[in-house]
């Protein structure tokens, strides 16, 4: 199985080594290879995504991805901007159901800004659609007839585009509780009536699922108020953008979460939700828990597509060792502690160990 390593920007790089030293000491049965992407690539090719790492991506089982994003680069145009390596990877490799997990890690409820009874109920899966909306719509900039300069970006789905991630959210609540909160803003847009639309049509497939509609607004502020009647949220690009990063400060910090854009079965790339951070590239700082579990999330899919349970168990492991670490009051900085990103990791490595 080969395992595509794309480490990024910021720090990326940084917590992509971290990663790569739990992914050794577990010693599993993958191939790992490794592209540039991002303002690294543009940089070196003067592409963020050049054919040769896609060409890589396209033959991988699986792809590791950091973070791109570098200030340096905010003036070239946007087509060639680090961040449209993301966008066209998840294009290319049609990567179009995003998951986000977010539940928060005992012993951390001091870190949310929530009480922390309210913190502690939280357990959610947001699933974002990736390859539509105003991300992908008609955009540009246009003069108006009284002179003015004028931008715009058109926000689309189709039926299809929206019947497709409703399966994939359907199918999440089935194996959790069996809930599922339709996002959308359907007062106003008519993309979003269309979504509510076909959602309530695809709802006639899973019975057993009781599904609910939320305006976007009303979410954004129902995640601080009461975070634990959420099970399974299924909404668009940007606003599962949005609120995916706020659940990340409702359990503790940006740098917990993992997540995972999936194709129709064919791929997965795994990813921290946190950008690249520029601020604190190169410090040692950065926190590699979002990373390290987005390999975990890597290791059980993998397992299960190839029927090798032996990558679900490692990934339990893992998993049962950042919980142990965490408990034992060895933390990064922006969850209150004091270890950098690399004694974190060796601190992980120890307990892993231990429980081998």
């Amino acid at each position: 199985m080969n395992i595509l390593l794309l480490a990024g920007d910021g720090i990326g790089p940084e917590i992509m080594a971290e990663a790569e030293k739990v992914l050794a000491a577990l010693a599993l049965p993958v191939a790992l290879d490794r592209a540039l992407v991002g303002g690294a690539a543009y940089e070196a090719t003067g592409h963020p995504l050049p054919p040769e790492t896609l060409a890589k991506a396209k033959a991988a089982d699986a792809i590791l991805f950091g973070a791109v994003g570098d200030p340096r680069f905010d003036s070239v145009e946007r087509h060639l901007r680090p961040e449209q390596a993301i966008l066209g990877l998840r294009s290319e490799l049609g990567l179009f159901a995003n998951l986000r997990p977010a539940k928060l890690f005992a012993g951390l409820e001091d870190s949310s800004a929530l009480r922390p009874e309210v913190a502690s109920a939280i357990d959610l899966l947001i699933v974002r659609e990736l390859n539509g909306d105003v991300y992908f719509g008609e955009k540009g900039t246009r003069t108006t007839a009284t002179g003015e300069r004028e931008g715009y970006d058109v926000m689309a789905y189709s039926e299809s585009e929206v019947r497709r991630i409703a399966h994939v959210a359907f199918r999440a609540a089935q194996g959790r509780q069996k809930r599922l909160c339709s996002v959308d803003k359907a007062n106003v847009l008519e993309t979003s009536q269309l979504w509510r639309d076909v959602v309530v049509e695809v709802a006639a497939d899973y019975p057993d699922v009781a599904l609910s509609h939320m305006y976007v607004d009303n979410a954004a502020m129902q995640l601080v108020r009461n975070p634990g009647q959420f099970d399974v949220v299924v909404t668009g690009n940007l606003f599962g953008d949005i609120l995916s990063d706020q659940a990340s400060m409702c359990v503790g910090s940006i740098g917990l979460l993992a997540s995972a854009s999936l194709s129709d079965g064919k791929l997965g790339l795994y990813e921290p939700i946190h950008g690249s951070a520029p601020d604190i590239a190169g410090k040692g700082i950065a926190n590699p828990i979002g990373m390290i579990r987005s390999a975990t999330m890597l290791m059980d899919w993998l397992g299960t597509k190839h029927a090798d349970p032996r990558l679900g168990r490692v990934a339990q492991l893992v998993d049962e060792a950042l919980l142990a670490t965490l408990s034992s009051g060895i933390r990064t900085g922006d969850v209150g502690g004091t270890h950098g990103t690399a004694s974190f990791t060796q601190a992980l490595l120890g307990r892993l160990a231990a429980a081998a």
